[in-house]
């Protein structure tokens, strides 16, 4: 498709900028990203930008981005079917403009839709901040969030420590089940942190590695993860 079939009219509030980018902002769980994502829609806010915030399973069940230290802000869901590009098109014809996209829970996206936010930047001047995981509780890429390092302008390591129980920087997404890290089974599992049958844990890769767990609990009260 051409960039002139993809374009959205006078798109975009491109003040101050040269052309809009893409960028990824990657870490395990508790590492802040729907955090910044929300800190992020603020900043652009207040500068007059509008923006759309999107996310995809977000660990409060909800058409939402919420944030493990208590922030939420109401968010579009994405189906897989979704075209981001015709949700763009559809505000401007509506007569509102769309600046920006927040992509919260983004390694859940379909890689259409990754594919879709490089064409709304290169294509309509929108900018795009994508959040989410790299890697799965098998410590494989997400394959959006492959595409997504493959295609951002710039990635970034969020740089909050997460501790593994030994008091390690903490880098895998353990999946757990009873009282074993699991290794095998279906990609996205919707579970919990603390008390469900499925759950997850940031481990450091030693104890990643050895599926030790550690000998004190988790911690009750954590938010569900996505």
């Amino acid at each position: 498709m051409t960039p002139d079939a993809l374009a959205v009219p006078a798109a975009g509030d491109g003040r101050l900028r040269h052309g809009a980018s893409l960028k990824f902002f990657y870490g395990p769980m508790d590492c802040g990203k729907s955090t910044l994502a929300l800190q992020m829609n603020h900043n652009h806010a207040r500068q007059g930008r509008r923006g759309l915030l999107l996310t995809k399973l977000d660990r409060s069940g909800a058409a939402q981005i919420t944030s493990r230290i208590g922030l939420g802000r109401d968010a579009i869901e994405l189906l897989d079917n979704m075209d981001l590009r015709d949700l763009v098109r559809a505000n401007w014809a509506a007569g509102e403009r769309v600046d920006y996209l927040i992509c919260d829970e983004a390694q859940f996206y379909t890689l259409d839709q990754v594919e879709q936010l490089a064409d709304l930047v290169d294509c309509s001047d929108v900018d795009v901040y994508a959040f989410g995981l790299a890697t799965d509780f098998r410590s494989e890429l997400f394959p959006a969030a492959r595409r997504l390092f493959e295609l951002a302008d710039t990635v970034s390591r969020l740089q909050v420590e997460v501790l593994c129980w030994c008091g390690r920087e903490g880098n895998f997404n353990a999946r757990i089940v009873g009282d074993a890290v699991i290794r095998h089974g279906a990609q996205v599992v919707i579970g919990d942190t603390a008390g469900e049958c499925v759950r997850y844990q940031v481990m450091c890769r030693r104890h990643y590695r050895t599926g030790d767990l550690g000998p004190v609990a988790p911690n009750a009260g954590q938010l569900r993860l996505a």
